[in-house]
């Protein structure tokens, strides 16, 4: 009698080597929008697991508590941010350029996403025994290409000779400042318009030339 041979199972469907990275995108997508609506202590997993349609169980196997995916949620914010940054200030040809469009940028994102500012806030209410930030810690980390960049344009005599971590410091938090005036208070103006606000400011300053010589 001749023997049949075994049939092979065929192999099942491929894993999707990517489900776990975009899960993760889609987890802290909603949290972070259900955090900003209902804030910290108000928002349970179960709220992201529902809209998710998956089990609590899936959310805390990539955040293992609230706290964590609060936090993972800030910290994506950021990373987005210099993500933009970064992108929209490659595109410069200039020193000057680059400035512009980095400052364009962040005032951009945090106008086409206000939910990363209340997680900002929420951060500070809630998690005040924290070192340092999340916002701040990303900032310490991204600020040394612009350091070096104002240091350049120093040296090529495009700005005047004054320390590097003074000028970076008073752009951040004038920028800081804005994207919180702008959540608040409302934005008057449009965004384009308010760029060229601070960006006239910034590099012509107030007084004009002959005032400003004489006050230095």
């Amino acid at each position: 009698m001749t023997q049949t041979a075994p049939v092979r199972r065929g192999p099942g469907r491929p894993r999707d080597a990517e489900l776990p990275e975009r899960r993760r995108r889609e987890i802290l997508e909603v949290a972070t929008r259900k955090f900003a609506q209902n804030g910290f202590a108000a928002t349970d997993v179960q709220f992201v697991a529902d809209e998710l349609n998956v089990g609590k169980g899936t959310v805390y196997r990539y955040f293992p508590s609230k706290e964590d995916l609060f936090l993972a949620a800030v910290d994506q914010g950021m990373q987005q941010l210099k993500t933009v940054i970064d992108q929209a200030a490659g595109q410069a040809g200039t020193a000057i350029e680059r400035v512009e469009l980095g400052v364009k940028a962040y005032l951009e994102y945090f106008d086409q996403h206000p939910d990363v500012i209340e997680l900002v806030i929420q951060e500070r209410s809630n998690f005040r025994d924290r070192v340092r930030p999340t916002y701040f810690v990303h900032r310490d980390a991204n600020i040394g290409p612009w350091k070096d960049l104002f240091q350049k344009m120093m040296d090529d005599g495009l700005v005047r000779n004054v320390p590097v971590e003074r000028i970076t410091e008073v752009i951040s938090d004038l920028l800081y400042g804005t994207i919180f005036t702008n959540h608040f208070a409302g934005r008057k103006k449009s965004l384009a318009s308010q760029c060229e606000d601070v960006l006239d400011i910034l590099f012509h300053g107030l007084l004009i030339n002959g005032k400003r010589e004489a006050h230095a």
